[in-house]
């Protein structure tokens, strides 16, 4: 565990926190006046290594090499010259700050940073974080990475930075797809946006067929859309079917499936896998195979490959809490899942692959016609 410190007076700053990965939703605005919980879990912390925050420069005024040096590959409207490294904590794990008269950086409802760091240190005065809490913003504060420094704490860690993948998927269990409102997860929307630009790249201009069910959900009305000849194979039950299934089509086409721990080996293998990332270290699941990767935050993995069915009929001696009930009826999402679009063109535009022909003229379509949504 670590508390986070004032550089200038040493006065302390957070709870005891434990690192976890960045959340893949961390950067997403959904909805219209919609105020979005707290991004971090409580007792946690992760290091965002993107620049965030003021100045701001256009594009036109920092041309492709830098814009490359910064990890961006493809135009975008404009690019933070903030620090890189923030330590994003929930508002809740911050101790000793206070607002800075003035800092109201914001649109609607709340702070968003925009005006530079909005909270100081109690002791020293020192500006030290950026509260962030504007409607269809995920609540968070984000430490200066200058300002603060980490301490080692005596308090017990639960589980290592080096704790297995196993622990680490029971640490996150699978996470639903559709909310307590009855609307499809922003998480889940986040997710596809960041895997759909990933597996955008690794189809390498060809068709994919990804597994029926919430895979195809997520991905397929898209890829049918982007990519050429459509993906409606209908990929079966297994690995080996898809691969046959798509074979039978006569036109090249990529399958891509699920791996990861608890999952079977997959024979034959296809020639994408739809992995988890590591809930405390981010790095995505490694197959054996040399097979191409496309990572999912761990909860959202773990319910696609393992989506825990429920009994169709009760069974006798009562009603467990396993059995598909009739009240209340499940939630029914009422309009099709759609990805983020906008944490998808974010992603696309710092993957190095984008710069290759065939997938600029995808995303400069896409990203210079932001209302005409394809999908």
């Amino acid at each position: 565990m670590t508390v986070f410190i004032c550089v200038g007076c040493d006065t302390v700053l957070s709870a005891p926190v434990s690192q976890v990965a960045l959340p893949v939703h961390t950067h997403q605005k959904w909805g219209n006046g919609v105020l979005l919980p707290v991004l971090m879990d409580s007792g946690t912390y992760a290091v965002d290594p993107a620049p965030w925050g003021p100045p701001r420069r256009r594009w036109s005024e920092v041309g492709v090499d830098e814009a490359a040096a910064r990890g961006v590959f493809a135009p975008v409207y404009a690019l933070s010259f903030g620090a890189p490294g923030a330590i994003v904590v929930a508002p809740g794990d911050t101790r000793g700050t206070v607002l800075i008269p003035g800092r109201r950086g914001g649109y609607c409802c709340g702070l968003d940073g925009s005006d530079g760091p909005n909270l100081a240190c109690e002791q020293c005065g020192r500006a030290v974080a950026s509260r962030v809490d504007d409607c269809s913003l995920w609540q968070s504060v984000r430490f200066a990475p200058d300002a603060v420094r980490g301490l080692p704490t005596d308090a017990d860690e639960p589980a290592g930075r080096t704790v297995g993948w196993e622990a680490a998927m029971r640490e996150r269990p699978g996470t639903p797809p559709v909310d307590q409102s009855g609307m499809w997860s922003p998480r889940w929307e986040a997710a596809a946006g960041a895997g759909l630009a990933h597996l955008l790249a690794a189809s390498s201009g060809m068709p994919v067929a990804v597994p029926d069910g919430l895979p195809t959900d997520m991905f397929g009305r898209a890829l049918d859309t982007l990519l050429p000849a459509g993906t409606s194979v209908k990929t079966g039950a297994s690995a080996g079917t898809a691969v046959k299934a798509a074979a039978s089509t006569g036109t090249p086409v990529k399958t891509a499936w699920l791996a990861g721990p608890g999952l079977p080996r997959t024979d034959p293998a296809p020639d994408i896998f739809l992995v988890p990332r590591h809930p405390r270290t981010g790095d995505p699941w490694q197959p054996s195979s040399t097979a191409q990767t496309v990572p999912l935050p761990a909860d959202v993995w773990a319910h696609l490959a393992f989506p825990g069915e429920r009994m169709p009929v009760p069974a006798t001696g009562g009603l467990p809490d396993d059995v598909l009930r009739d009240d209340p009826l499940p939630m029914r999402p009422g309009r099709l899942f759609r990805p983020d679009w906008e944490v998808f063109l974010d992603n696309l535009a710092r993957l190095p692959a984008v710069r290759q022909p065939w997938l600029r003229s995808i995303y400069d379509r896409l990203h210079d016609r932001p209302y005409d949504r394809p999908f």
